[in-house]
C-alpha cells in the first residue's frame, strides 16, 4: 500500500508516446518483421513449388489487386466504424491466410491458384487495415512533438523492416519458407491482440447516416480541395510506379550483369534501408518549418538510384546513393505525416489516408507490367535514365503548387497569431490527440 505522501511514478515513457501510441508502435514493429521475412519466403515457396519468375510475379500482383480495389472503401469504413476493430479482423484476415499458406507449403502441397488466392486475402486485410492504422497513429499523437513521434514511429517500422529482411531471408536458408509464414501469421495474431487494447474513447462518435457513398464523396472532396495533397499524392503515384519498377525488375538485372550477382544487390537494398533509420533518426531533431519545401526537394535524390543502375556505377557507389536516398525518404515521410496530422480534421484521417495509399500503389502493377517491353523497346539503360528524369520532373512539377511551398508548421506562437502560412491552415485542427 502507498499513502498520499508517496511521491508519484515517473513514467518512463516521454510525454508524447502515450498508451495508443505505444501500443501502435509496438504491434508496428511486430507485424513489419513477421511480414518483410514472409515476403521473401513466399516468393521460395513458389520458387520450391516448380513456379518460375512469371508465377512470383503472379503472387506478387494478387497481393497489390485487392489492395487498389478495397482500399478506398476501407478508408470509408475506417472513419465510420472504430478504426481499432477495423485494424483487429485485418489482422485476424492476415493471421488466418498466412496460417493455411504455411500448411499448404509444410505440407508440400501449396499450388499457384491457392498462393494466390492466399496471397489475395492478404491484400484485401491491408487495404482495410492502412488507412484505419494511419488514421489511428495520427489521432495519438498531439502538439509540437507530434514529428518527433512521427519520426520514432517510422524508425522503429523501418528497423522492423530491414531485420525483418534479415531473418526470413536466414530462416528462410535454414528452416525453410513454410516456417516463415507461420511465425508471420504468429506476428499478426501478437499484434492483433495488442491492437484490441487501443483506446478510441477520445474520438467523438461518427453521426450517423449518409451511407458509403457519401463518405467517400466527402473523402474526395477533403482530398480534392487541398492543392498541396493531391498534388503530393500525384507525384508520388508516377515516382513511386517508376522507382518500383527500377528496384524490382532492373535492379536485379543490373546486378546479374554488371554487379556480381543476388548478394550485392541485396547489400545495396540492405544500405537503403540503413539510411531509412537514420533519416528517422534525424528528424527526431530536425523540424523543418516549411513542412512539403523541406520534404520534397528531399524527393530528388530518389532519382539517383536509378541513376546509378543506368551508368551502371560501382557496388560501392550505388550503396552510398542508396543510403542517402533512404536517409532523404524518410525526411520526406516524417513531414508527410506531420503536414497530415496539423491539416486533417480527425474523423476524415481514415478516407484522405486512403487515397494517399491509393495514389501510392495505385499505377505501381501497371509500371511493372511495362518494365519489360520497355526495356525491349528503348534498352535497359535508357529505360532506367527515364525513370530517373520522371522523378525529377514530377517532384519540380509540385514544387510550383504555392501551397506546397508555403505550408508551414503550426507552433504554439504560430497558431496564436493566426498566420499559419496555408490557405489549407485558415480553419482550426479539429479533433487532433
Amino acid at each position: 500500500m502507498t499513502s498520499a505522501a508517496d511521491p508519484p511514478r515517473r513514467s518512463r515513457r516521454p510525454a508524447w508516446a502515450g498508451r495508443n501510441y505505444s501500443l501502435l508502435t509496438a504491434s508496428a514493429f511486430v507485424t513489419n518483421l513477421g511480414s518483410h521475412g514472409a515476403l521473401i519466403a513466399a516468393a521460395f515457396a513458389v520458387l520450391e513449388a516448380g513456379g518460375d519468375g512469371g508465377d512470383v510475379g503472379l503472387v506478387a500482383a494478387s497481393r497489390t489487386l485487392p489492395l487498389v480495389l478495397f482500399l478506398l472503401i476501407g478508408g470509408a469504413v475506417a472513419d465510420r466504424v472504430p478504426r481499432h476493430r477495423v485494424m483487429v479482423a485485418a489482422n485476424a484476415l492476415d493471421c488466418l491466410s498466412q496460417a493455411v499458406f504455411a500448411v499448404l507449403v509444410l505440407a508440400g502441397e501449396a499450388q499457384l491458384w491457392q498462393m494466390m488466392l492466399l496471397t489475395a486475402l492478404g491484400g484485401t486485410g491491408q487495404a482495410f487495415f492502412s488507412p484505419a492504422a494511419e488514421g489511428m497513429l495520427l489521432s495519438s499523437v498531439q502538439g509540437e512533438q507530434a514529428s518527433r513521434a512521427f519520426a520514432v514511429f517510422r524508425m522503429a517500422m523501418q528497423g522492423a523492416v530491414v531485420g525483418g529482411a534479415a531473418l526470413g531471408g536466414a530462416m528462410v536458408a535454414a528452416i525453410g519458407p513454410g516456417w516463415v509464414l507461420a511465425a508471420d501469421a504468429v506476428a499478426f495474431a501478437v499484434a492483433g491482440s495488442m491492437r484490441a487494447f487501443l483506446d478510441v474513447s477520445h474520438i467523438p462518435q461518427r453521426a450517423p447516416g449518409g451511407g458509403m457513398l457519401a463518405d467517400l464523396r466527402d473523402g474526395w472532396r477533403e482530398f480534392a480541395g487541398r492543392p498541396w495533397l493531391w498534388a503530393v499524392v500525384v507525384q508520388f503515384s508516377i515516382a513511386n510506379a517508376v522507382v518500383a519498377a527500377a528496384d524490382a525488375v532492373y535492379g536485379p538485372l543490373v546486378a546479374r550483369d554488371h554487379l556480381g550477382g543476388a548478394g550485392p544487390w541485396g547489400m545495396a537494398l540492405g544500405f537503403f534501408g540503413a539510411g531509412t533509420v537514420a533519416g528517422a533518426l534525424l528528424m527526431t531533431r530536425w523540424k523543418p518549418r516549411r513542412l512539403l519545401l523541406a520534404g520534397t526537394l528531399c524527393v530528388f535524390p530518389l532519382a539517383l538510384p536509378s541513376a546509378a543502375l543506368a551508368v551502371p556505377a560501382p557496388i560501392s557507389v550505388l550503396c552510398a546513393v542508396m543510403f542517402l536516398t533512404g536517409v532523404t525518404v524518410e525526411v520526406f515521410g516524417v513531414s508527410w505525416m506531420t503536414a497530415l496530422h496539423q491539416e486533417i480534421p480527425e474523423e476524415k484521417l481514415s478516407r484522405v489516408a486512403a487515397y494517399d495509399w491509393f495514389g501510392s500503389v495505385a499505377l505501381v502493377p501497371l509500371a511493372t507490367a511495362l518494365a519489360g517491353p520497355a526495356e525491349a523497346a528503348v534498352g535497359r539503360t535508357s529505360a532506367l535514365w527515364g525513370c530517373a528524369a520522371l522523378v525529377v520532373v514530377v517532384t519540380a512539377g509540385v514544387l510550383c503548387v504555392p501551397d506546397v511551398r508555403n505550408l508551414r508548421r503550426r507552433t504554439k506562437q504560430v497558431a496564436a497569431s493566426g498566420h499559419l502560412g496555408s490557405a489549407d491552415a485558415e480553419s482550426p485542427v479539429r479533433g487532433l490527440g
